[in-house]
């Protein structure tokens, strides 16, 4: 029987009834990770059809992200939850091509490497370029898109959100900028909740349902990070369903804010990583919760948590032991290890991939 880091294919669907699981691991790579560069492991089902980008007018990495703390302040009216996050964006992502189709072409062309990832309408790409097309009055315009995915979906890094923004702004690029920066982050909040996030330039403090944007001080570009994703999947419906509002954390989100921008990710404090989500994504899968306590003994990291609503977990720093690292987790069967870094963007300019 197939085991996912450490229980039974069966166990996992059972703890998962009221979530996603992905038991076959169809629509990303596993990696090993030796050192900062990324090496298939294993044979992948993601296509890996070359991009040629001469055929496109632009390239935009998307990159994904993490919470450095997520509190959950409250249960609201229209079922959302409001909430106060530190987000910042890392070198791991996507990249999006996008081209600006002839006149006589009446709709997107929208393809994807990545199986499972839908190419209708209902993609958040597409929603994107639809709605900068409204918004700025070029209805008559249309897209050809290539996204080129290796951000896992159900992993809390926001990958869907950082392709929404990318397309936003790559579409408000080739149309000359009809729109300012602070329009488009206005209009990111009809897409949904995280996307407003990946128009800043790279850390926000964010609040609402995650649309209400402020900027803040970068923390500091290249500050290592590893993130470490299960196979198994948890939808983000299923983790809030888990969620007990007794034991949420009553720590003000400011404090942890002033915390992280005085004395950085690494000095913040082991109780400044706080995410009310924790409890009930290890809730609906304790086996979350033992990799998390596996990870935190591991010499040269510094804080270990669930990004999100998971089931990434993330772990600030590197392990001193790379090789045995790689050898315990980056080849256990179930897993996958992307090294990454904190990455920022400039005023102006799209984010670069490090």
């Amino acid at each position: 029987m197939k085991h996912f880091f450490g229980f039974s294919t069966a166990a996992a669907l059972n703890i998962l009834s009221s979530a996603s699981a992905w038991t076959s691991n169809p629509n990303f790579r596993q990696y090993s990770v030796t050192t900062s560069q990324l090496h298939s492991s294993t044979s992948s089902t993601v296509a890996e059809k070359a991009v040629d980008e001469s055929e496109y007018d632009l390239s935009l990495f998307s990159p994904c992200k993490i919470n450095l703390f997520l509190r959950i302040i409250r249960k609201r009216e229209d079922g959302f939850h409001d909430l106060a996050s530190l987000f910042q964006t890392i070198g791991f992502g996507d990249m999006l091509h996008l081209k600006l189709l002839q006149d006589s072409e009446t709709e997107d062309v929208f393809e994807c490497n990545m199986e499972g990832v839908p190419t209708d309408k209902s993609n958040l790409v597409i929603r994107a370029l639809d709605l900068v097309r409204s918004k700025t009055g070029n209805e008559d315009k249309f897209f050809k898109s290539n996204l080129v995915k290796k951000v896992p979906a159900q992993a809390g890094l926001g990958g869907g959100s950082g392709n929404a923004a990318a397309a936003m702004w790559g579409a408000n690029e080739l149309l000359g900028r009809p729109a300012s920066l602070e329009e488009l982050v206005d209009w990111s909040g009809d897409l949904g909740s995280d996307i407003t996030f990946f128009l800043s330039e790279g850390t926000a403090y964010c609040t609402g349902r995650g649309e209400i944007m402020t900027p803040v001080a970068p923390l500091e570009d290249g500050t290592k990070v590893c993130i470490v994703k299960p196979d198994i999947g948890l939808s983000t419906p299923a983790v809030f369903k888990a969620l007990k509002y007794d034991e949420l954390s009553d720590i003000n989100p400011e404090e942890l804010l002033s915390r992280f921008m005085e004395r950085g990710a690494v000095d913040a404090g082991v109780d400044a990583y706080v995410n009310d989500l924790e409890q009930p994504a290890f809730d609906c899968l304790p086996e979350l919760g033992a990799l998390k306590e596996e990870l935190k003994i591991v010499e040269g990291f510094d804080h270990v948590m669930m990004s999100g609503s998971g089931t990434s977990i993330f772990c600030i720093g590197e392990p001193k032991d790379s090789d045995g690292f790689v050898k315990e987790f980056g080849q256990r069967e179930g897993l996958n290890v992307f090294f990454s870094e904190f990455m920022s963007r400039k005023e102006g300019v799209w984010f670069e991939p490090n």
